[in-house]
């Protein structure tokens, strides 16, 4: 099994076989790292967060604001406080509509004979009021960087788009392996047209989580910069960008290993993964608190609170924390982390060369671990005690992690271990459990099949302690439960063979489930008969009480079940229940041909004598002295005292009426009245029973009890019994 499950770790790694499990399994690890790494981390000084925040828009009204408060905000940043650059974490797709040409419209519909004079201040008005153009102005020339967005949707393409980095002729016709899009969201035209821009999509994860970011991307043959790039390399004087291939790779690959950025003064290179991509090496936390970078208030910026100090040659990047404005981001460090702070990571990871990396042979190191551990695990495993197993295992575990967080400490890079983890545990879960299920076999074996006749969690209380359970024989006090449909030949004979079929499989199964759910052992099966018994292979204290509780809701299941029936046009039916307490044998029973957990006894006898003596009395359940004695918390009405079959005792039987605390006050009169009617005929005050089984017949209605006893009655008024007659009924029959 071993060498099946390393296998099958191969498949998962070779990607033949897709697993979320690892994949989630990987993403915890790495983010646990990446939590640990930022609650040290300290406050990046070349890099100033502007922050839209709640009091920036209490102070300065609701977004977006007018271009004359971005015009302000762009040049106080540049030109007061000398920023190095400003990056906008923000598209302007929308046109700022003049105030003053509506009013111009207003007053020539007031006054018409102003129009030819109005008109021609109307081209000077709108060149003075035109608050785009008036922006776009204050962008040019000044240090500005604005953000757009890709988006998968051909159909959704606004605004427009700034020069790509490169385009696909220049790399000789190469492809590059990046991520493409197929629309976008960009700035006005008057806008993008005087500034740089960069996206700023990030990657999200299957789990819904962002841990990298693309930093070239292509839409329509051309590659273009992220807003991190973007902003770094106006901060750096706009060095070229070159693509930089792996060694020993075919040109027509398209791999990128690293962008170099080269200029004059500055020489830095970007290492990427597939699809140019970058992880986010997050510094903090996130928001304005959390101490990886500085968040100063727009407002503060535009109302002169701050210091040139406080901005001067810094990279500044404006965005938005304000919970309204939509841009929170999920992430390993913070389920709400501000957009805008997962550009400044980028940036400081450039900045400083730390980069964490999945370098392209990560599948490779991945497939030797796995089958190294696999194949080792697999052989050895079986060799040793339980005891060495849990060392090895633990050992290989720990010696995994510890050099997968070698090359992550160290070198910087993630390595996927999650499945090689898994395969370990995999392999000892198994060891272990092969080795237990061996030594405990017989055990299991016994348990099992107490499981044909017990329900599922009796099983399992079982199976805590096998070793108190077995099928030798022994008598205990129990109480045994027959039931049988009346009739049933008669409905058998009204059905189809399929139908009859369905009947009674419906009829047992659900009658089966109220035993089980009751904590019964089901015995047999006899045609349309059930047999159960409380009190083995468990003891229970409470087996007669349990017993009587099921009798009582087979009868009620018997009343739904018949009218499921009868929508099927199905005869319905009517069912005797006989219940006895007493001692029995109960054990492995049979020959050896075939042999039965069932109860042997005359307490099993006297149960099956009451199921079959229901129908005289007219009732649905009968049961024995022993069980009414025992469930003292119902109430029970007698019906009558009698010598069953094989018997010569005489034995009072009853009829469960249900909880003592449960029944009406007229339930109560009834059980009452009926027992006094009951004392008079066995003193043979005969008038004076009829009149009370009359007055029973009133309050209840017509019941095959009364009319029983009238009929005893008109017999014993005929012949009337000896002085010694003591009111005992014998039957003859089974």
């Amino acid at each position: 099994m071993g060498f099946g499950m390393t296998a099958f770790a191969v498949a998962v790694v070779l990607d033949y076989v897709p697993s979320e499990v690892v994949k989630r399994l990987d993403y915890l690890i790495y983010d646990v790292r990446l939590r640990a790494i930022a609650a040290k981390s300290e406050v990046d000084p070349r890099i100033v967060i502007v922050d839209i925040d709640e009091k920036s828009l209490a102070e300065e009204g609701r977004w977006p604001w007018s271009r004359e408060v971005v015009a302000k905000l762009v040049t106080t940043l540049t030109d007061d406080l000398q920023a190095a650059v400003v990056g906008f974490d923000i598209v302007f797709a929308e046109p700022q509509e003049s105030d003053a040409i509506p009013a111009l419209e207003s007053i020539l519909a007031k006054k018409p004979q102003l129009k030819n004079s109005l008109d021609a201040l109307r081209p000077a008005l709108q060149s003075e009021f035109d608050r785009d153009a008036q922006l776009a102005m204050t962008l040019k020339e000044r240090p500005v960087v604005l953000g757009y967005y890709f988006n998968q949707n051909p159909n959704i393409m606004s605004g427009a788009m700034p020069k790509a980095l490169f385009k696909q002729q220049q790399l000789g016709g190469l492809s590059l392996q990046s991520t493409d899009w197929l629309g976008f969201g960009a700035n006005l035209p008057v806008l993008q047209k005087h500034t740089d821009g960069g996206f700023f999509n990030p990657i999200l994860d299957e789990d819904g989580t962002v841990r990298s970011i693309p930093l070239i991307a292509r839409y329509e043959g051309g590659y273009y910069q992220s807003l991190s790039l973007a902003v770094l390399r106006r901060a750096l004087g706009n060095p070229q960008v070159i693509p930089v291939f792996p060694e020993g790779v075919p040109d027509n690959y398209g791999a990128v290993e690293y962008f170099a950025l080269k200029s004059d003064e500055v020489e830095l290179n970007i290492p990427v993964e597939r699809g140019l991509v970058s992880l986010v090496n997050f510094r903090a936390r996130g928001g304005p608190d959390s101490g990886g970078y500085r968040y100063i208030s727009a407002t503060d910026v535009l109302n002169g609170r701050l210091k040139p100090e406080d901005v001067s040659g810094k990279i500044v990047l404006v965005g938005t924390t304000a919970p309204g404005l939509l841009d929170l981001r999920s992430t390993p460090v913070n389920p709400a982390y501000p957009g805008v702070e997962v550009h400044a990571n980028v940036l400081s990871s450039i900045l400083d060369q730390q980069h964490i990396l999945r370098p392209e042979y990560a599948q490779g190191i991945l497939l030797i671990s796995v089958l190294a551990v696999g194949l080792t695990l697999s052989i050895l495993m079986p060799l040793l005690s339980a005891t060495w197993s849990l060392l090895v295992a633990v050992g290989v575990l720990l010696g995994s992690i510890a050099v997968n967080s070698w090359f992550y400490f160290s070198a910087s890079y993630v390595l996927p271990v999650a499945v090689v983890l898994l395969l370990v545990m995999a392999i000892f879960m198994f060891d272990v459990a092969y080795g237990y299920l061996s030594e405990s076999k017989t055990k299991k074996q016994m348990v099992n099949l107490f499981g044909e006749y017990v329900a599922p969690e009796l099983v399992t209380e079982m199976a805590a302690d096998p070793t108190s359970y077995n099928m030798e024989g022994e008598i205990r006090d129990m109480t045994v439960l027959f039931s049988d449909v009346r009739g049933f030949t008669t409905i058998s004979e009204s059905l189809q063979p399929n139908e009859l079929r369905e009947y009674i499989n419906e009829y047992l199964t659900v009658m089966s489930e109220i035993i089980r759910n009751h904590r019964g052992t089901l015995d047999k099966y006899i045609g349309d008969a059930i047999m159960a018994f409380w009190g083995a292979p468990i003891p229970d204290k409470d087996h007669a009480r349990l017993a009587t509780q099921a009798a009582i809701a087979m009868q009620e299941e018997a009343v739904r079940l018949n009218e499921r029936f009868k929508a099927r046009n199905w005869p319905v039916f009517a069912m005797g229940v006989g219940l006895n307490t007493g001692p029995m044998r109960v054990g492995d029973m049979g020959s050896k041909i075939r042999r039965a957990y069932t109860v042997m006894g005359d307490a099993v006898n006297l149960g099956s004598r009451l199921e079959g003596i229901t129908k005289t009395y007219g009732v649905g359940v009968m049961v024995g002295q022993l069980t009414k004695d025992a469930v003292t918390d119902f109430a029970f009405q007698e019906m009558d005292k009698v010598k069953v079959k094989g018997k010569d005792e005489p034995v009072s039987i009853y009829l469960p009426l249900g909880e003592s605390a449960k029944l009406t006050a007229e339930q109560k009169h009834n059980a009452d009245l009926w027992h006094e009617a009951l004392a008079d005929f066995r003193a043979q005050r005969w008038d004076e029973a009829l009149t009370r089984l009359h007055t029973l017949e009133q309050a209840t209605g017509p019941l095959e009890l009364y009319e029983l006893y009238r009929s005893r009655i008109a017999y014993f008024k005929a012949n009337p019994p000896p002085p010694e007659w003591d009111g005992v009924t014998k039957f003859d029959t089974k």
